[in-house]
């Protein structure tokens, strides 16, 4: 009997279960979180209770759902006053709005481009335009494959791609990639990793995609020689880049030093992991050989007289010199260097530009809309 109600008069009951109603740190949620925080099971019962010993237990403690108990671990949301949420709420809306007036706007202006290539796509062959729409969708899912390989954590895979989709819409609206890496840095500090861990996460899917680009273009000039040509540049020119990068570096060399030792070390964790640097790898090489397949699905929808390598070497090329161009999406740079590769791969004008408005039709206008739904979507619900 003694032994019976010294166990029951124990705070936390038997098994070592934390007290009820106390934040336990390690059980925090977040985003990413599938549901909250279960109550622990050996919870005492509550004040004036009898145990079955007939001790009176004397926790005072309050249940984790009463209405003056502390803030549990629900999420950073939780510990936040209403007001704080409401002013939240508004920000998330009225960047949702401005990526989609950004986006009306922008259709607007590429209105007679997105007219014209449906003209022209309208007599294309349809079988070939839906292995290019499946290719275009897949692109999402290695992007979601990379970004799970770049981060040492597991991701919700449902949430992770749809992220990836709305990421895509926004990045047509922002240069340079700005749209899509705030979406991604977003969710990723939503699902509990740091700012910082979340940066380097982005830097090290973006060097493992610049990799693979350039092993496939080697790949692919080795394969179809006397494509690629050097152009020639002034040594004037090369000169003054070569200075300007000097400067910049030297100016910026304790950041930049910080950056790459974070972005190595990152590098490091995720390649203990085989699966994970599998993924990165793995999601980059199909991201950008999907990203190919379009542009190759469309050519031979056109019946363009290229080589699939020929047409994929093309599209890699085109897309690294327009990286160099920070517009939204590579909307304008993409479209003029891929025309222009085509062209001078040997297909006509006219064809090569209806193959560069297909691709776009594919990868941009077709799903801007149902990207930016998802988008306010994900706002709404607080996963970004």
């Amino acid at each position: 009997m003694t032994r019976t109600s010294r166990r029951s008069g124990r705070p936390g009951g038997s098994g070592g279960s934390s007290t009820p109603g106390a934040p336990d740190p390690s059980s925090a949620s977040s985003a990413c979180s599938a549901s909250t925080a279960s109550t622990p099971s050996g919870t005492s019962s509550p004040s004036g209770a009898s145990s079955p010993s007939g001790t009176s237990s004397t926790s005072s403690t309050p249940a984790p759902d009463a209405p003056d108990a502390p803030d549990g671990p629900d999420g950073p949301d939780a510990l936040e006053p209403p007001e704080r949420a409401r002013t939240r709420s508004r920000w998330h809306a009225a960047a949702a709005l401005l990526v989609l007036v950004g986006a009306v706007l922008l259709a607007h202006d590429h209105w007679p481009v997105i007219e014209a290539g449906a003209d022209r796509l309208a007599a294309a062959d349809r079988g070939w335009l839906l292995v290019g729409a499946t290719a275009a969708v897949s692109t999402w899912v290695s992007s979601a494959l990379a970004q799970q390989g770049a981060v040492a954590q597991p991701l919700p895979g449902g949430r992770l791609v749809a992220v990836q989709f709305a990421a895509s819409a926004a990045n047509h609206v922002l240069p340079a990639g700005i749209g899509a890496g705030a979406v991604n840095l977003r969710f990723l500090t939503r699902c509990g990793l740091p700012v910082a861990r979340s940066a380097t996460a982005l830097a090290v899917k973006t060097v493992a995609g610049a990799v693979v680009r350039g092993v496939l273009i080697a790949v692919l000039a080795l394969a179809c020689p006397g494509v690629l040509r050097v152009p020639h540049v002034p040594a004037v020119a090369v000169a003054i880049v070569l200075a300007v990068g000097a400067a910049i570096a030297a100016l910026l060399s304790g950041p930049l030093r910080r950056a790459t030792r974070a972005v190595l070390a990152d590098v490091r964790a995720v390649h203990r992991q085989p699966a994970r640097a599998a993924a990165l790898w793995g999601g980059s090489l199909a991201f950008a050989l999907l990203h190919a397949s379009v542009v190759v699905a469309v050519t031979q929808s056109l019946e363009l007289p290229l080589s699939p390598a020929l047409v994929a070497l093309a599209y890699l090329a085109a897309s690294g010199a327009a990286a160099l161009l920070p517009t939204p999406g590579g909307i304008g740079s993409l479209d003029a260097a891929l025309a222009l590769a085509l062209t001078l791969a040997g297909s006509p004008a006219a064809t090569a530009a209806s193959a560069v408005l297909g691709y776009r039709l594919l990868t941009v206008w077709l799903p801007l809309l149902p990207g930016l739904f998802v988008l306010g979507l994900l706002v709404r619900r607080k996963t970004l």
